[in-house]
């Protein structure tokens, strides 16, 4: 009885870790896109800094108005996109963050059904094994007693 409450268990653990299985691959994905959002933002920041290094470069030389404005606006051009990258950014961190939770719950619910089907068959075996126990005692009984002169 225990025992086919085991196997009766066997497709819905396969169902849970094929879930935990995509969960996992989610996460990886997740992980990735931190991964290439973080790198951006980084390029994003050196150029900016490297272009930042031209006003003190130029500055010392002398500059024209029009050259100021057009350092300005792409300077502005460049925070708009720093910032952007960084909303980005946190954009693939949550779905991170949720990917996770989200393995982290596949990952439980797999443990806790392998744990189940564990103890239905440590049940099962005991189960098996008493029988066996009862049935050597009740031959061991039945056995003619050889007794000692």
């Amino acid at each position: 009885m225990a025992l086919s409450r085991a196997a009766r268990l066997a497709p819905v653990v396969d169902m849970a870790e094929k879930a935990e299985k995509t969960a996992v691959q989610r996460l990886g994905y997740f992980q990735g896109q931190v991964k290439v959002a973080e790198s951006k933002l980084a390029d994003l920041n050196a150029f900016r800094l490297d272009y930042s290094q031209q006003w003190i470069v130029r500055g010392s030389t002398g500059v024209t108005g029009q050259w100021l404005l057009g350092f300005q606006g792409f300077l502005a051009q460049l925070d708009t996109a720093v910032d952007q990258q960084r909303q980005s950014l946190q954009w693939h961190q949550n779905n991170l963050d949720k990917a996770r939770d989200a393995w982290q719950q596949a990952f439980a619910r797999v443990e806790g059904l392998r744990k189940l089907v564990q103890r239905y068959r440590d049940e099962a075996q005991r189960a098996e094994d008493k029988r066996e126990q009862k049935l050597l005692d009740e031959l061991s009984q039945r056995l003619p007693r050889h007794e000692a002169f």
